[in-house]
């Protein structure tokens, strides 16, 4: 059996924590902008860190599974 949870979660979290895509932190002219499709060096880290806490969080502490045949 294969277990597809954490290549689902990584994509989930990756689609949704792109800086730019929904939401970009810090951004150019505010704390938070959203939707503007634009992204800095200090934004990505930002965000990368965010995608290391969900993902450790999701797949060590919560322990999500999907199991196919």
């Amino acid at each position: 059996m294969a277990d597809w949870g954490p290549v689902v979660m990584a994509l989930v979290l990756f689609i949704l924590l792109t800086p730019g895509l929904l939401f970009q932190l810090p951004g150019k002219s505010r704390v938070v902008e959203f939707g503007n499709m634009q992204t800095s060096g200090m934004s990505i880290l930002i965000h990368t860190v965010i995608y290391f806490c969900l993902i450790t969080i999701f797949l060590i502490a919560i322990g999500v599974h999907i199991y196919t045949k």
